[in-house]
């Protein structure tokens, strides 16, 4: 069973002086290996900490000092379970070496067998969701009967997941549950997790990491959070093609997509002859649209103007590229970006293009 990449987020030891003694033994049959290891797992390699061998009947006792308190393994060959070690673990593993993963039994750490029970079973419905996937994709004709098909399994495995949670309540099993959550409809849940692993197992490195990793995401979050729907849209001042400033002030009472661009963005240029049939559409019902051009050529800005028909009045740029003060205030990243704002000054919503603009458009105005 290969530990998932979020169990091995490891600290470096330094700083890190809380060594553990532990003890793990037990019996691997029907296998031709000979050495069994306590390890952790980065995807593609091993770190191992204790080494001993089998005897002819598959015994062994490891008994030594870890780094830490944190996710390891006990491993045969390429083979492995996951086990959760504390100070003074005793844990006893009995396993059928022809597949570690599926026949095993471990005493002495529960949440060693919570969390290779929910391992086993996130692996098994990724597994159904894959060949979903490739399903719909040999038989395209046929992907609403297998995605409906599908959401039985995606229903059961939530179930299971959410009785997962809530019966391990600040366990370190929780850990390989952060993978299967949507961290923007389910970040409540993910951050009520990564407390109650603090709570838990708060000695883990892996822990500690988790933590450091969900603050910064958290950070990013909030501070993207500034163009929600509903917020005031922030207020900028550019140049229109004739050098006139153009405030998004100006156009308070009207519906404003204001659209980030450039004449060499090719997605951007794709999209303009939706924007200009919408402006048609509309524009006598109070919308238009304010285009920030990330040009830093005059020239190439006006002829894209030209060449793909957009007639609509507003026009700016500060001509400095990705520079652009505007577009930094927006913090894009990437473009085509839109933000459409309502008469009021208030953001309606962001990122709309193509047939999502058009279904907003319609439900604002009502045709």
């Amino acid at each position: 069973m290969k530990l998932i990449t979020v169990l091995l987020l490891l600290f470096t030891s330094i700083g890190f002086s809380q060594t553990i003694q532990v003890e793990v033994n037990g019996n691997i049959f029907n296998t031709n290996q000979d050495s069994v290891m306590v390890s952790q797992f980065y995807g593609t390699h091993y770190v191992d900490y204790l080494k001993g061998k089998l005897d002819k009947k598959g015994d062994f006792v490891l008994t030594g000092t870890l780094p830490f308190e944190d996710y390891y393994v006990i491993r045969i060959g390429t083979q492995h379970i996951n086990l959760i070690c504390k100070a003074n673990s005793k844990i006893r593993v009995i396993a059928d070496g022809k597949n570690i993963n599926a026949f095993h039994n471990i005493v002495g750490s529960d949440e060693s067998v919570a969390l290779n029970e929910f391992v086993t079973q996130m692996q098994a419905y990724r597994a159904k969701m894959d060949t979903a996937r490739v399903m719909i994709q040999r038989y395209p004709q046929n992907a609403e009967a297998i995605n409906q098909s599908f959401q039985q399994e995606y229903f059961g495995f939530n179930a299971y997941k959410q009785k997962f949670i809530s019966q391990h309540e600040n366990s370190p099993a929780l850990i390989p549950v952060l993978s299967t959550l949507d961290t923007e409809k389910e970040f409540e849940i993910y951050e009520a997790i990564v407390n109650q692993l603090l709570i838990g197992f708060s000695n883990s490195p892996s822990v500690k990491n988790t933590k450091i990793n969900f603050d910064q995401m958290k950070a990013q979050k909030e501070a993207a959070n500034f163009l929600a729907p509903g917020k005031k849209a922030p207020v900028f001042v550019q140049n229109d093609v004739n050098g006139k400033p153009i405030s998004l002030e100006d156009l308070k009472g009207k519906v404003v997509l204001i659209d980030f661009w450039a004449s060499w963005c090719g997605p951007c240029r794709k999209e303009n002859p939706n924007v200009v049939n919408l402006y048609k559409k509309y524009k006598d019902k109070g919308f238009t649209v304010l285009s920030v051009s990330l040009d830093n050529e005059k020239a190439k800005w006006l002829g894209a103007i030209e060449k793909d028909g957009l007639i609509w009045p507003y026009h700016v740029s500060d001509l400095k590229g990705w520079a652009n003060e505007a577009s930094k205030m927006y913090g894009v990243t990437g473009i085509p970006f839109t933000v459409l704002v309502d008469a009021n000054g208030n953001i309606i919503n962001t990122k709309l293009r193509g047939p999502e603009l058009e279904q907003t458009l319609k439900s604002i105005f009502g045709f």
